[in-house]
């Protein structure tokens, strides 16, 4: 089970990472903050998790392909 941990800076910033979410679903958290929060995302750091479910898909396809 993923979760999103969220920080509230005294300047009005605000800060959220995820854990255990893997692959561009972190992204749509991010999204959603934005909205709920009326807030632009400025900058996002893309961490280890985020790249395992592309990879996997990669792996999967490359299997497929060399199948027969």
């Amino acid at each position: 089970m993923g979760k999103m941990k969220i920080r509230l800076f005294p300047d009005g910033s605000i800060q959220m990472e995820t854990e255990g979410i893997k692959g561009k679903k972190c992204a749509d958290y991010a999204k959603v903050l934005e909205k709920l929060a009326d807030a632009k995302v400025y900058s996002l750091e893309k961490t280890e998790e985020y790249y395992q479910t592309e990879l996997l898909l990669d792996e999967i396809q490359h299997l497929k392909d060399n199948q027969g």
